[in-house]
């Protein structure tokens, strides 16, 4: 009896990517590791910029899902939406998000104009389009982030800082514009920092353990943000003094509440399926403020999804039944 099929999509990875596009290699191990257990038969490719490609490489395979690990495309997070519209297009059931739900939390503009009309809280932001009518307070500092770009690309630790000046925020605004590398300012949250997974379920999404990112040791004057090295450079002292803990809320459960309601709004709010996770800050006072939501986050061993899948009881196995309900179950 032959086995179902599965296409694995991914990016495109370059000898020379840097780490956090070699990292998708890890998942597409991973997944397909736990795919062929479960007794499918898989296909790993890379997603490549050429629809009649891509299309013929599927009608070829003839899959029963496409498993979606497409991160970027020519190197940039700012066509990740392609793939889901091509198989949406083609009418193929693919796990993760669909293309509207992806295209508008990569755009971070957009899914803050959503988190504002959904009732959503989320820091103020100054782009070109808002920068006239804006006016800083006298205790607002703005961080500048990408626009399109994840796994905080931009954001090196060593050079981020804090501007308060409408001036110089518009002329980094207008720099990075002209370069083609566009970028926002977004209001800096001091307090603490969390990480919120989903997976999906046959109603709801189940919200599995609340990761709290600690900065440990870190001097009074180092700003406590998840940037690049945090995340990629093993070596760095924000690597190593970065830490994902659970179990920080247990003495907390109105926070815990409120952060996973606020969770189960962005999912019905964004049409969220397979998989997910929101960033959050906790301010001083205790109110909670989303940074951005995350379609189809990391899935590799070590990512902080899989961590709270684990913490939760859930097998990889499991994981991977529940994202599959959801690829061939919920309409996009």
């Amino acid at each position: 009896m032959e086995k179902p099929r599965v296409i694995i999509f991914h990016s495109e990875v370059p000898p020379d990517a840097p780490p956090d596009e070699q990292d998708v290699l890890q998942q597409v191990d991973f997944v397909s590791q736990g795919l062929q257990t479960a007794g499918f038969e898989t296909f790993s490719l890379p997603f490549v910029f050429s629809i009649p490609e891509n299309t013929a490489k599927i009608h070829k395979i003839k899959p029963a899902f496409i498993f979606n690990l497409v991160e970027t495309i020519q190197g940039s997070g700012s066509l990740i939406h392609l793939a889901p519209i091509v198989f949406e297009h083609l009418n193929f059931p693919f796990t993760g998000c669909g293309a509207e739900a992806t295209y508008v939390t990569s755009n971070k503009i957009i899914a803050k104009k959503l988190f504002r009309f959904y009732g959503i809280p989320t820091p103020s932001w100054i782009d070109s389009e808002n920068i006239d009518d804006n006016t800083i307070e006298n205790d607002e500092q703005f961080l500048i982030k990408s626009l399109m770009e994840h796994a905080s690309a931009g954001m090196d630790e060593k050079e981020v800082v804090l501007f308060s000046e409408k001036e110089k925020i518009k002329e980094i605004l207008q720099k990075n514009q002209h370069n083609g590398t566009p970028v926002f300012a977004e209001r800096y949250i001091g307090g603490r920092e969390f990480n919120i997974s989903m997976l999906g379920g046959a109603i709801l999404p189940q919200i599995l353990p609340v990761a709290e990112i600690r900065f440990s040791d870190f001097p009074e004057d180092k700003l406590k943000i998840v940037g690049y090295r945090s995340k990629w450079d093993e070596s760095s002292f924000e690597f190593q003094h970065t830490v994902r803990t659970f179990d920080t809320l247990d003495e907390n459960e109105p926070l815990r509440q409120k952060l996973s309601e606020i969770c189960l709004l962005c999912w019905k709010a964004f049409r969220l399926k397979g998989y997910a996770r929101v960033d959050f800050r906790v301010d001083e006072n205790g109110n909670p403020w989303v940074l951005e939501i995350n379609t189809n986050p990391c899935i590799a061993p070590d990512s902080g999804f899989v961590a709270a899948t684990q913490k939760a009881g859930i097998d990889f196995e499991e994981v991977l039944a529940r994202i599959i309900f959801d690829a061939i179950n919920t309409k996009n």
